[in-house]
């Protein structure tokens, strides 16, 4: 394993975790949800959060559309890379764009927000597929567990940074939090731009003596991807899995891109606590992300997976009988930081498993297609909740969550590993034999 961690390939393609993760915590996770209720003071706390939510809905729905198409391009083009960087530059310009948003500017922040959520979304595409040129087969979980490992060390480090910023401004020279929050965001920029460049510089994509010009890639990666579909359907084991993690990870994603928002104006927990969690499950998740690659290598990510699931949906109904209090919030971080980076970790390595080899970023597309499709089910849900059940709390929206968590851990037992780790194999063979 510390050969792996210290690899030079290997490093420099998790730092772009270290460094993308700063917009997930600073800016998703953290800040942004609170900037937003200040934004939208002038609305109501429904009409703020089904704002939010719609937003979340329609910036998923873009990258998912356009993730299969993407995948195929760049399979055909060689052009991971090029693609990762582009949708990166536009997640950086856009949390940088942030900083110059001012008060009552909420569809302003919103659409900005929406667009950097498609940066960041998009590139991943391209930064998952790579996992299968860097990782043999045994090594799979614990190299998925160290990007997502460096991720939650790298971004809690910087929002460390920005917490002090916001709330002892004067300790850097800034006039007011309202100064620190502006650079704040122009600080996730610079640390994402500068920490994707080892990625961009040290890792090599495998040569490719079929090389196309971008049109001619284009055509034919459109032509291929209709191919891949029927060839994903013949992938029984693959398409099972994506059923699940599509119920699974809408869970996951959910309670991350909400939870802040959820707890500061339905519940009106202090701001401080919630930063002050936020921080805790970064740094709990770190070296339980590390954990989870290494129980995943011993036991399989399936077991892995199914364990991180019911912790989540035991964090659920915590939340929704006894979430009144900062101690009660402190809680529930520790439980979600020991599964948040396992669950996700260990389904990237496992659909690793479950594809051919030459189809990675086409796949991944669909993978990434599958988990933003999931990112729309679970807000749109939780917006629903008030609306249909006109007498229903506020909170009672997070148990819609629970159902999600068990159907998808219930597709997931009936996923044979083993099966489908056999079908790529041999679709593999087929692909390359000729």
């Amino acid at each position: 394993m510390k050969k792996i961690l210290f690899d030079k390939t290997i490093l420099s393609w998790a730092l772009y975790d270290w460094a993308n993760s700063a917009f997930a915590t600073t800016v998703v996770a953290g800040f942004f949800p609170v900037f937003y209720t200040l934004l939208s003071a002038e609305l109501t706390a429904r009409d703020a959060q089904f704002w939010f939510n719609i937003t979340l809905a329609a910036s998923s729905l873009l990258i998912a559309v356009a993730a299969p198409i993407l995948g195929a391009i760049a399979d055909r083009g060689g052009r991971r890379k090029k693609f990762l960087a582009s949708f990166a530059l536009l997640g950086i310009l856009m949390s940088a764009a942030l900083a110059w948003v001012g008060a009552g500017m909420w569809w302003m922040g919103l659409l900005i927000y929406g667009l950097g959520q498609v940066g960041f979304s998009g590139a991943n595409i391209f930064y998952d597929a790579m996992i299968l040129d860097l990782s043999s087969e045994e090594d799979l979980d614990v190299v998925s567990g160290y990007g997502y490992a460096l991720g939650y060390a790298g971004g809690g480090i910087l929002f460390l940074v920005n917490v002090l910023m916001v709330t002892k401004p004067q300790l850097f020279g800034l006039a007011d939090a309202g100064a620190a929050l502006s650079l704040s965001f122009i600080s996730v920029a610079v640390w994402w731009a500068i920490f994707t460049v080892p990625l961009l510089c040290v890792v090599k994509e495998p040569a490719d003596e079929s090389r196309l010009p971008f049109a001619q890639s284009l055509r034919q990666g459109l032509q291929q991807l209709r191919i891949t579909y029927r060839e994903l359907r013949q992938l029984k084991t693959a398409l099972l899995f994506l059923a699940g993690y599509w119920l699974y990870i809408d869970g996951v994603g959910t309670i991350y891109r909400t939870a802040v928002f959820f707890a500061n104006r339905i519940l009106e927990l202090p701001q401080e606590s919630l930063i002050a969690a936020l921080l805790l499950t970064q740094f709990v998740a770190f070296p339980a992300a590390l954990f989870f690659g290494w129980l995943g290598q011993r036991i399989g990510p399936k077991p892995g997976i199914l364990i991180g699931l019911v912790v989540y949906t035991l964090a659920v109904f915590y939340a929704w009988r006894w979430l009144d209090s900062a101690t009660d919030f402190y809680l529930l971080a520790v439980a979600i930081g020991l599964v948040q980076g396992g669950v996700q970790s260990l389904s990237r390595s496992l659909f690793a498993r479950l594809i051919p080899a030459s189809k990675t970023t086409e796949l991944f597309g669909f993978f990434n297609m599958v988990g933003k499709f999931a990112s729309i089910l679970g807000p749109l849900m939780m917006a629903a909740v008030p609306v249909l059940f006109v007498r229903s709390a506020a909170r009672d929206s997070i148990l819609v969550l629970v159902l999600l968590f068990a159907a998808g851990g219930y597709i997931l037992l009936k996923v044979n590993v083993e099966n489908g780790m056999r079908a790529a194999k041999d679709m593999e063979y087929k692909l390359t034999s000729h």
